[in-house]
């Protein structure tokens, strides 16, 4: 049997991030994993380049049954503040659109920077464990695994979500929280392709590859305007997995494929301009001629734009600008980035992250009912969370 002060049970981000400042008050601290390697699914993120944070991190960036507990952790520590860790380090990164910062060489550059930090730390890490069973005795807990029985004060749980089941994914950490009594909000994929009703998926599948910069949004979502990639199961993209957070199933989703203009004005400009051209030629400088011909009908795109009524530009806009589909489903865990739903964040303090109800139990990272946006929100919120319990287990 193996003793120690705090055990962690998940070697991701959020697990390393809190075993690096727990190590750093002096704590004993051992980290399992049943996988074969630590920080999996960091050197597989973002390309495998690391979308490690962004720099605009507000609370509204974050889905949550209580949307005001990410903000004591994040404000706590920031963005800033793994800038500052990654700057020591000298790890080289860039800025893409809307704030994301990706490494400019590898994601291994983060992994190695924590295990780093670990090691300084004195930390432990035991992969290939298996977690067998849990039990509290005597405010410690007692770890029965396939590599024998550690026994610590606290332990942490940042077993992540569902999410990727290839990497590792499992309900672990759920389970645990059921086990003493935490409550568990349900969950769905998050950031994931969507897929459509068989005859749009029939319609639309031609369009495999084909991506245009859109605004997508549902009801009670914000709107978010990026790239629409049209797939061979449906819809994919940046503004897509962005949706898929809010989206419910049964519910529709509204495209405008011309953000950048009021499309009735535009026509009826250059209709008085005398040009002759048909629709399908003058749409095709805004949008593919293969997407035309799927939503709107031959006939209209032949026609000359000399000939159209205002009514019929009316109609063609709505079309193109308020186009609205009702998705069939999402293409789920396998390939999510994320899981919505979890552990309770009512059940859990928000400066700390540890449980109301068990002493020295502790959850952070995606296990909980956080869920940040694409963009580098998700690997904030390990790192701040973690960072918070650190600073008390």
């Amino acid at each position: 049997m193996i003793k120690t002060d705090v055990i962690i049970i998940g070697a991701g981000a959020a697990g390393l991030m809190c075993a690096i400042e727990a190590g750093k008050r002096g704590r004993k601290v051992i980290v399992l994993d049943h996988a074969n390697k630590a920080g999996k699914k960091i050197l597989m993120s973002g390309g495998g380049r690391c979308n490690f944070t962004n720099l605009t991190v507000e609370p509204s960036n974050y889905l949550s049954n209580n949307p005001h507990f990410c903000k004591s952790a994040l404000s706590r520590y920031s963005q800033w503040d793994f800038l500052a860790l990654i700057s020591r380090y000298r790890i080289p990164y860039h800025e893409r659109e809307y704030g994301r910062l990706f490494c400019n060489d590898s994601a291994s550059d983060i992994l190695s920077m924590l295990l780093t930090e670990c090691e300084n730390a004195g930390v432990t890490i035991q992969l290939n464990t298996t977690i067998n069973s849990i039990e509290q005795l005597n405010q410690h807990f007692q770890l029965h695994t396939s590599q024998g029985d550690f026994v610590g004060q606290s332990l942490v749980v940042a077993t992540g979500g569902l999410s990727i089941p290839k990497m590792g994914a499992t309900p672990l950490g759920y389970k645990i929280a059921e086990q003493f009594g935490i409550k568990v909000l349900p969950t769905r994929a998050g950031l994931v392709p969507l897929t459509l009703q068989p005859e749009d998926k029939e319609k639309f599948s031609p369009l495999s590859g084909i991506a245009v910069p859109c605004t997508v949004s549902c009801s009670k979502s914000p709107s978010f305007s990026e790239n629409i990639l049209f797939t061979h199961r449906g819809l994919s993209g940046p503004s897509v997995l962005q949706i898929s957070s809010y989206w419910h199933a049964g519910e529709t989703i509204s495209i405008n494929l011309l953000p950048q203009i009021t499309l009735v004005d535009e026509l009826k400009t250059k209709r008085q301009q005398k040009q002759n051209s048909t629709l399908k030629t003058i749409l095709s400088h805004y949008l593919p001629k293969h997407l035309l011909s799927c939503l709107l009908p031959e006939s209209l795109l032949n026609t000359p734009l000399q000939d159209c009524s205002n009514q019929q530009i009316q109609q063609l806009a709505e079309q193109l600008q308020h186009w609205t589909i009702k998705p069939n489903g999402t293409e789920g865990y396998r390939t999510a980035e994320v899981t919505i739903g979890g552990v309770d964040c009512n059940e859990l303090s928000s400066k700390t992250m540890a449980s109301h109800k068990v002493p020295n139990l502790y959850f952070i990272g995606e296990v909980m009912d956080v869920t940040g946006w694409l963009g580098g929100y998700n690997f904030q919120w390990a790192w701040s969370s973690a960072w918070c319990a650190g600073q008390t287990v």
